[in-house]
């Protein structure tokens, strides 16, 4: 299985570790093609290269996934383009949001039907997230 992880890097970089986490867990699953996005290396300028020479790579990627996983309690632009593209493709879609981070969950991700979104307020939450998520019960 390929799996596409999203998560903030222009929009916010704060969550660096808790990516490198999720997307540690998520290899018990496949391959991870966006592992860079947990590299602590990686500021909110974002990494080196044309930003269209990173957008086609990325939805290259995208394509390719089986499915994405996105961590969305820092608002991102791009994780949201990334979201819409996936539910336009069809693929199974799980967004996570930490409720005690004291913002609102978007209502564009909350209420859409093509995603499925699950609260969590640790990364041993998510364990069973990704069990049901990925069909392993």
């Amino acid at each position: 299985m390929k799996i596409y992880f999203a998560g903030s890097i222009r929009g916010g970089r704060e969550d660096h570790a808790l990516y490198l986490d999720i997307i540690g867990r998520l290899g018990a699953y496949g391959s991870v093609l966006t592992e860079h996005v947990g590299d602590s290396g990686l500021s909110s300028f974002g990494e080196d290269g044309r930003d269209n020479e990173i957008h086609d790579r990325d939805l290259a990627w995208l394509r390719e996934a089986d499915c994405l996983v996105a961590e969305v309690t820092t608002p991102s632009l791009g994780v949201g383009y990334e979201v819409g593209r996936a539910v336009e493709w069809g693929k199974p879609i799980l967004c996570l949001f930490r409720k005690s981070s004291g913002r609102a969950l978007s209502a564009m991700i909350a209420g859409s039907g093509g995603v499925k979104s699950r609260e969590y307020e640790n990364t041993a939450d998510l364990d069973e997230i990704f069990r049901e998520f990925f069909g392993e019960k």
